[in-house]
């Protein structure tokens, strides 16, 4: 009778402790959510940005006083940049779903990226930087898409919003430690630019050599490679509705320098304008992954919506601003819009693809901001110019609530039309 009651005893104590560990499991995954894949890739964005913000701030410096070059030649380099940028990123997801491939195309584009870096820290010339640069943005064309792809075969549906916050997180985390560490090697160590540049070589292999331990579905490869076209065929209206919001916000969205010119404009420090800016990339990487998360649970069009008119209110607070001291709190809010939008929008776009490739409603969706984007940043240029520097982001204020009033009508709360619906 003593042996019954024991082994009684002994299999609950076993049901308790299996249900005390069920019940942390669930527990753990109701906070992050997120596969082993997931979190690489968002490792992946952190080592990558990383690199890139490392040699941001420096090289504008490094072509105007040791190249020589003129003032026209930085922006050709960056407006050269951002298009390589946007032009191949729709091609490259269109390829990555005709190959049935995700991680051979992202792994190039991360290897392409961290392959330009000694040779912008050997140029003698600027036009060795120019190319360099192209070549790097153009590696970030080719992998994003790919990348994000396979953040979202790797994510349950209902943790897609979050899979691709934690992305973006991790994405504004390596922006905000780029910079630190640039500033620590000029500051403490002494370095100059050539040796940063060398050095961010190395976050860059790393996040190459990353993407490789992502496990790619083979379940979600597409069994008919060549029906894939780089089209809108096999999308859904509600990603069509999507794509008219976003060019119509995109062309709102212009450049971060216009932020950081308008800072300096109204007298604050350079130094200070830095950590302000600084200070918006770490709202963004901490606001990122909730924000994901509370558009898994309340509808990605109602946390777009929500990031357009953030961006319209800190828009018009930088346009009315009198005081340098104002840039601060304009630059805290303004870090809620990147957390509230890209992950989000990213996330809306797959779950409207329909039929459609993922990688290539990725791709397309990216073209259009990136795009639009540049017009944004043409058309800013030109109020700053011909205008008023007010007039740049007052123009930027009113088209983001006209992009919330578009969101609002023409697309649906949940949006969760994919094929896996």
């Amino acid at each position: 009778m003593k042996h019954i009651e024991d082994a009684e005893s002994r299999s609950r104590k076993s049901e308790a402790f299996g249900s005390s560990t069920e019940l942390h499991t669930q527990s753990f995954l109701a906070i992050e959510g997120l596969s082993r894949s997931a979190i690489i890739i968002g490792f992946v964005s952190l080592l990558s940005d990383i690199s890139s913000e490392m040699i941001y701030p420096i090289l504008p410096l490094f072509l105007t006083e040791t190249l020589h070059a003129p003032a026209t030649v930085l922006g050709l380099v960056e407006g050269i940049a951002v298009g390589a940028s946007t032009a191949i990123g729709g091609f490259s997801g269109w390829i990555s779903d005709r190959l049935g491939r995700r991680k051979p195309v992202a792994f190039f584009g991360y290897a392409l990226t961290a392959a330009t870096r000694p040779i912008i820290a050997a140029a003698q010339v600027w036009p060795v930087v120019l190319a360099a640069r192209f070549a790097e943005r153009f590696g970030k064309g080719i992998r994003n898409a790919p990348r994000d792809a396979l953040l979202a075969e790797s994510t349950k549906e209902r943790f897609r919003g979050r899979a691709f916050g934690f992305e973006r997180a991790m994405d504004s985390a390596g922006a905000v430690i780029g910079p630190l560490v640039a500033l620590l090697l000029v500051g403490w160590f002494g370095l100059g630019p050539r040796s940063i540049f060398l050095i961010s070589g190395i976050p860059a292999a790393l996040s190459a050599s990353l993407i490789l331990t992502v496990r790619e579905q083979k379940s979600d490869r597409l069994n008919v490679k060549s029906k894939v076209l780089f089209s809108l065929r096999g999308t859904t209206d509600e990603f069509k509705r999507l794509l008219i919001v976003t060019a119509v916000f995109g062309i709102a969205n212009s450049a971060n320098a216009f932020l950081i010119l308008r800072s300096e404009q109204l007298g604050l420090n350079h130094k200070w304008t830095i950590l302000a800016y600084a200070l918006y990339n770490a709202i963004a990487s901490l606001a990122s992954m909730p924000a994901g998360t509370a558009s898994d649970r309340f509808g990605r069009r109602n946390v777009l919506i929500v990031g357009f008119l953030i961006y319209a209110v800190s828009y018009a607070g930088f346009g009315a601003a009198r005081a340098g001291w104002m840039a601060w709190p304009l630059f805290a809010l303004y870090g809620l819009f990147p957390a509230l939008t890209d992950g989000v929008g990213k996330a809306m776009a797959v779950d409207s693809a329909g039929t459609a490739g993922r990688a290539t409603v990725i791709g397309i969706y990216s073209m259009v901001v990136g795009l639009t984007g540049i017009a944004a940043s043409y058309i800013g240029g030109w109020f700053w110019d011909h205008v008023d520097s007010s007039a740049t982001f007052y123009f930027g204020a009113v088209l983001a609530g006209l992009a919330a009033v578009l969101a609002l009508i023409l697309l649906t709360t949940k949006s969760m039309v994919s094929e896996e619906g």
